[in-house]
């Protein structure tokens, strides 16, 4: 037998085994450029889409509700005063923990949603927050913080 044809079957026999690749979702993509100018540091949970946005010049934090395909609003969190580094979700979308930078201090914050409330996290022993990331439940978080020129990562039991 030539080697065409087991070419021929070991190409066809490869491309069956290969999983499906991963397709953009065009109108989802879409509705994400239209809403801001840039968009950076995605945190994905479940249905939720937690990223920094752009806008008029000033970063804020922003929420989608994929299922409805809308920005939810997050009275409370985004401060003039304040410019986001950092945010996670939980995967009820209820919780968003955030590493800011405010009156030149760079502070971990837990926003609840369904009260609207910002808690300041303090960090023990103290050290500058980096990035976060929430788990799914939204009681647990780890971040990575800077201590004496190094960095380390903490975990922190949330209420």
């Amino acid at each position: 037998m030539t080697p065409f044809p087991w070419l021929l079957l070991l190409s066809v026999l490869l491309l069956g085994c290969s999983g499906p690749r991963p397709k953009p979702l065009p109108d989802l993509n879409g509705l994400l450029r239209q809403s801001a100018g840039s968009r950076r540091d995605p945190a994905l949970a479940q249905r939720w889409l937690a990223s920094l946005t752009l806008r008029g010049g000033r970063e804020r934090v922003e929420l989608i509700d994929l299922g409805a395909r809308q920005p939810v609003p997050l009275p409370g969190l985004n401060r003039a005063d304040a410019q986001p580094i950092s945010v996670s979700v939980s995967a009820d979308g209820a919780r968003l923990a955030v590493v800011q930078q405010r009156d030149e201090r760079t502070e971990l914050v837990l926003y609840r949603r369904n009260v609207g409330a910002v808690q300041r996290l303090p960090l023990e022993p103290p050290g500058v927050p980096r990035a976060v990331s929430l788990n799914g439940d939204g009681r647990r978080l780890v971040v990575q913080v800077s201590r004496g020129g190094r960095w380390e990562v903490d975990l922190i039991r949330l209420p």
